[in-house]
């Protein structure tokens, strides 16, 4: 065997590895991003225990994910790996808030910095979500603490003044999630004045029928 075919022989060898690698990471995030997309319906639908063994599974895929592109950080940073943690990191945030619970840091659920901030950005349109549900369901002031947090998320956001570069977009995410908390509070203040008005209205329809009863 010539010098060259040992050269090829071990280039091929090489990027084998590395597509194999590849591949196989990239069907885990999509299950990833997937699975997350599951646990935020389930939190929604508050069927909490579901929520969690979705993340957890995700959150496992995650692991193997860095198993395998260990030694392809090529690849690793590619993009395909920044949106699955990107959405795990929403999913978990999403389930600590809305059950009441710290919400968890980057190092805590593994993830990167820039994932992590991302993620947090798209947390701000779920809770949106999870109040406008509270407010069909007539509990607009449950809604309260998840419109405080909104506003500690987006304060939060605007800390992170770099170029998109670095920050994957951030920018743009905290432009609409501005927007969406703005929205948020002037829909939940509409839906708390006419709770205190059905409830006004409420007492004085009792006291009339209380008066009609004595007559």
């Amino acid at each position: 065997m010539s010098p060259s075919d040992n050269i090829a022989q071990d280039l091929t060898s090489y990027f084998d590895a590395k597509d194999l690698a590849r591949e196989r990471s990239l069907r885990l995030s999509r299950t990833i991003i997937r699975d997350c997309g599951a646990a935020i319906r389930s939190v929604h639908r508050e069927e909490f225990e579901q929520a969690g063994r979705l993340m957890d599974r995700a959150g496992t895929a995650l692991e193997e994910i860095n198993l395998l592109l260990e030694g392809h950080q090529d690849v690793r940073y590619a993009g395909f790996v920044g949106d699955a943690e990107q959405e795990y990191a929403e999913a978990r945030i999403v389930y600590s808030i809305i059950t009441a619970q710290d919400m968890p840091g980057p190092d805590e659920i593994k993830v990167g910095m820039a994932s992590y901030l991302t993620g947090l950005g798209d947390v701000v349109g779920e809770l949106r979500r999870h109040i406008l549900d509270l407010i069909r369901r007539g509990r607009p002031e449950e809604g309260e603490a998840c419109l405080a947090t909104m506003e500690e998320i987006y304060h939060l956001l605007m800390v992170f003044d770099y170029p998109d570069a670095i920050t994957r977009g951030l920018r743009r995410k905290s432009d609409v999630a501005r927007s969406l908390l703005e929205r948020t509070r002037g829909d939940l203040t509409n839906a708390m004045g006419r709770k205190k008005l059905e409830t006004r209205l409420q007492k004085l329809e009792d006291k009339l029928k209380e008066a009609d009863h004595r007559l």
